[in-house]
């Protein structure tokens, strides 16, 4: 019998001992911090399905953060936390405390396709490709110099504005409704397309000045890819659904991408082809640029040979022209469309366009920085109306204690546009159209369209911050000035408001027709 117990007792003794030793050797861990709040997920799926019966999606995660009454939730789709935030504090520990962390992006179907791939700068994760990029868009496009270098180019498409809308409100002697979406979209488009291919048109164009078939077809699919880029699209969450495309958003991609690749691309080809061809035959000693698509391509690196393919410079000009196609039509639309429904403001900037500029003198880019009150017009039309729900995600490339919150490796974090710049915890009557808000009652202090404690988003902060807000700023500004300054708007025949019904997009329901009638002596108008 005792032989039958000893081997027993040994391992009984040996398993109290080993449990002894651990215990002493144990490292206490703190306690790992909760998620943020949110509903429950489903396994594997997450919360998909009711993303899906919900839509927009925007509305959805909207309506959670009310329901939990909270400043940040986390939805899980799929694998993927999606981290919403509504509180400019919150906001601020992301992108300015935790920059570091929060300074990658999401791979997504949308971003893939326009971004052959990852070879630009907004939509791409962290990584050499990105620090390439980035480096050369700093250096070589947004620097001061070179937007001098550009400033006629767009002086080109600010009287082109001008002359458009006059040949509108000639029509008749008592002026004319017009679209005003149509000439604010497609002058921040035309100048886009006038500062890399040095032209408005790709087809023939039009005499007045307006866009002709194939600017609509071009600015169309711009705007279709904006409105998907991150949109909340199911294969992105569940990605072997991506054949399937249920939501039907890659072949909108699709089809809008090749509408713009079949504009630009035969123009980049063509000017590919000529100057290094031209180089190699040594025809060009010196090399005149003269556009920034000239800028992309006669870049060199350290050895002499070309530093960006010719994909690489055809994406980053489409990603280009898509982070600056909505903004400044957005801001000048809505803006526009609040200062009809309380004419005093729109007397108040014309007043100031007035004693800053006169009336002799078309409104010039030195003058913007001394329109205090139509900047502030532009920023409350920024804070109230944003173009978008929510910003460009920024993913965590490690785990992170936000806010109190654990924020797991590979989460998703959006600032909520709609959420901050409404919040009236923040803003006093935040639904109310009020430039003076932004002058604290100091008509002659600088105001600026970025806002970097985010009460806002306008450029954002931080790793990710747009690059090229005095650019935005300038055309937002400009088109906004020469609207203001050229034309005397009223209420179309028979409407006592105009409408500012918001679309699902954000944008303005129903484009804004108002009556125009030239407010300067003719020989100002370029015709």
């Amino acid at each position: 019998m005792i032989p039958t117990i000893a081997p027993l007792l040994i391992l009984a003794l040996s398993i109290v001992f080993s449990f002894l030793i651990r215990k002493r050797l144990r490292v206490v861990h703190p306690p790992v911090p909760p998620l943020p709040p949110g509903p429950n997920p489903w396994p594997i799926i997450g919360c998909v399905p009711e993303m899906w019966r919900n839509k927009p999606a925007y509305r959805w995660i909207h309506d959670i953060l009310k329901q939990v009454n909270t400043d940040i939730a986390c939805v899980r789709l799929g694998s993927v936390h999606v981290i919403a935030v509504k509180s400019p504090e919150i906001a601020r520990e992301f992108l300015k405390k935790h920059d570091a962390n929060f300074a990658s992006r999401p791979i997504t179907m949308a971003t893939h396709l326009i971004s052959s791939g990852y070879l630009t700068t907004g939509v791409v994760p962290m990584g050499h490709q990105w620090k390439k990029m980035r480096r050369i868009l700093i250096a070589d496009v947004f620097n001061q110099s070179r937007l001098r270098w550009l400033l006629d180019k767009r002086n080109i498409e600010a009287d082109n504005l001008m002359k458009f809308l006059y040949c509108q409100c000639s029509k008749t002697d008592n002026g004319w409704v017009v679209n005003v979406r149509t000439a604010a979209q497609h002058y921040s488009a035309n100048v886009m397309r006038r500062m890399f291919f040095n032209t408005r048109y790709f087809g023939k164009g039009r005499q007045d000045g307006g866009p002709g078939l194939e600017e609509e077809r071009h600015v169309s699919a711009l705007f279709t890819i904006v409105l998907h880029v991150y949109a909340f699209c199911v294969s992105d969450y569940l990605p072997w659904l991506r054949p399937f495309d249920i939501d039907g958003h890659e072949k909108k991609v699709r089809d809008a991408l090749r509408t713009i690749k079949q504009y630009q691309d035969p123009i980049i080809d063509e000017r590919v082809a000529k100057w290094r061809s031209s180089y190699q035959e040594k025809r060009i000693e010196e090399p005149v640029e003269e556009d920034l698509l000239d800028v992309f391509i006669l870049l060199k690196d350290e050895n002499g040979n070309p530093l960006l393919s010719a994909e690489e410079i055809k994406a980053q000009i489409t990603e280009l022209q898509l982070a600056t196609v909505d903004n400044p039509f957005s801001i000048a639309e809505w803006g526009l469309s609040e200062m009809l429904n309380q004419p005093g403001m729109l007397i108040k900037a014309q007043e100031e366009l007035n004693r800053i500029v006169g009336i002799d003198t078309l409104v010039q880019e030195s003058h913007i920085p001394h329109l205090t009150y139509i900047r502030a017009c532009a920023r409350e039309s920024l804070r109230l109306h944003p173009v978008a729900p929510f910003n460009l995600p920024h993913v965590s490339i490690a785990d992170d204690i936000v806010a109190g919150y654990f924020i797991p490796k590979g989460s998703s974090v959006v600032l909520s546009r709609l959420g901050l710049g409404r919040n009236p915890k923040v803003w006093e009557n935040p639904l109310k159209f009020d430039p003076e808000r932004h002058l604290n009652g100091d008509a002659s202090q600088q105001v600026e369209l970025e806002e970097h404690e985010l009460r806002f988003i306008s450029f954002t902060t931080g790793r990710r911050g747009c690059m090229g807000g005095m650019l935005g700023t300038t055309i937002t500004v400009m088109l906004f000035a020469r609207l203001l300054q050229g034309f005397t708007w009223s209420m179309p025949p028979e409407v006592d408001k105009i409408d500012l019904t918001e679309a699902q997009t954000l944008f303005k329901l129903n484009p804004l027709h108002a009556h125009v009638k030239p407010r300067l002596p003719a020989a100002m108008y370029p015709i």
